[in-house]
């Protein structure tokens, strides 16, 4: 089997999470113009935003995949085409979409731009599979459902030039394939149009009707009440398996998390996958390496459906909240072998310990040392926010600009 085809597919909610994705090794990205995207909340890009990303993507030989996988209502239908076809103009590589409406119109204005079928499709089968490759899909996104039997059958049983892409981390929805309509019933905020505001997160109680203002808990075998709560996804440890599964693109969820997020998640993928192409019959992971993922703000990790339903590890009862252990001290803007000059994230002090992670590279453990501010003067400290500073250099690598300074802070 050849595996130099395997893909690793980032997040990119604004020209930052681009950039992140960018530094640390991302094959592709998916992101959305101001309309028909699944993620209202992140920035996003507007057509001369949507013109820079595409140029900076390609000038790396790095792929662009605009989402347009909303619900559209009839209102906004006319919209479209113009949509369509000036991110086409822009030089997009490929359109997402979930309405077959909207599938029908990009053939019609833009018949040469590739369409990859959304999750939100609900691709759970190959009979679903082949019809939509039949009506001129390049690529299905698979529903996060499925087992990793069932995606080895849906491979087998459809044409080889179809691409299979699967999620492999980040943030769960409790709903079908992510459509979902408790965002619409509680808040008027419609999930299926990128508005969710996340009630599943939400913590729960019942009121009996001749006690108002008694709120009783919803228990779940006593484990809580965030009964709706589901663990993020993380397939670190299972790249050669997804692979081998005839998988082509691994993609990670997050448009709306942090720069830090998508530097991080995407060097670790990327690293792992090029472990693996590397050696495929000796795949192994290096604790490090996995452990990376447990670097950035998350919930409890789960492997979804992957392997078998997830029946009792799929919920995290105790609260929504998430788990993080590191913050973002500093980001490097230029390096000799001396010192290291950095724009600041987060207050960090002489003497603290800290990790620098570099694209593609394990991360290296380095003590504070000779902090000065911008015009070489002394300081004990990083207090001020965006300050420029630099620091001792003690190993004498020469880190390149973006590369992430972090530190422990539990």
């Amino acid at each position: 089997m050849n595996y130099n085809d395997l893909e690793v597919l980032a997040p990119a909610g604004d020209e930052e999470r681009l950039n992140a994705a960018l530094n640390f090794g991302a094959d592709a990205v998916y992101l959305a113009k101001t309309e028909f995207g699944m993620r209202a909340g992140p920035k996003n890009f507007d057509d001369e935003g949507l013109r820079r990303a595409v140029e900076k993507c390609h000038a790396k030989g790095v792929k662009v995949h605009l989402t347009c996988n909303t619900l559209p209502r009839n209102e906004e239908i006319e919209h479209f085409e113009e949509f369509i076809r000036q991110a086409a103009d822009c030089g997009i590589n490929a359109a997402i979409v979930a309405d077959l409406g909207l599938m029908s119109l990009i053939k019609k204005y833009v018949p040469s731009l590739d369409i990859h079928m959304s999750t939100q499709t609900g691709i759970v089968n190959y009979v679903t599979a082949n019809e939509l490759y039949n009506m001129g899909a390049k690529r299905v996104v698979l529903a996060r459902e499925l087992s990793l039997d069932e995606i080895v059958e849906i491979r087998a049983k459809t044409p080889k030039e179809l691409e299979i892409e699967t999620f492999v981390h980040g943030a769960m929805c409790v709903s079908f394939s992510g459509r979902c309509l408790i965002s619409s019933y509680l808040v008027n905020r419609d999930a299926n149009r990128g508005q969710c505001a996340q009630p599943c997160r939400w913590g729960y109680h019942l009121m009996e009707e001749t006690r108002p203002g008694q709120y009783f808990p919803v228990f779940e075998d006593e484990k809580g009440t965030y009964i709706l709560n589901s663990k993020d996804m993380c397939l670190i440890d299972h790249i050669d398996k997804l692979a081998k599964a005839g998988i082509t693109s691994f993609k990670i969820e997050g448009r709306a998390k942090s720069a830090y997020y998508v530097s991080v998640i995407t060097n670790a993928y990327r690293r792992a996958v090029d472990l693996f192409k590397a050696d495929p019959d000796n795949y192994s992971l290096p604790e490090d390496l996995r452990n990376e993922v447990f670097k950035v703000s998350h919930r409890d990790y789960c492997t979804g459906f992957y392997f078998g339903h997830p029946s009792e590890c799929r919920q995290y009862y105790v609260d929504s909240g998430y788990i993080r252990n590191y913050d973002v001290c500093a980001v490097v803007e230029r390096c000799d072998k001396d010192r290291i000059y950095c724009i600041q994230r987060n207050k960090f002090t002489n003497g603290d310990t800290l990790e620098i992670l570099a694209p593609g590279k394990d991360y290296i453990t380095v003590t504070a040392s000779d902090l000065r501010n911008e015009d070489g003067e002394a300081i004990e400290d990083t207090r001020h926010a965006a300050m420029h500073f630099s620091m001792s250099n003690p190993c004498g690598t020469e880190f390149p600009p973006e590369t992430i300074i972090r530190k422990n802070v539990m």
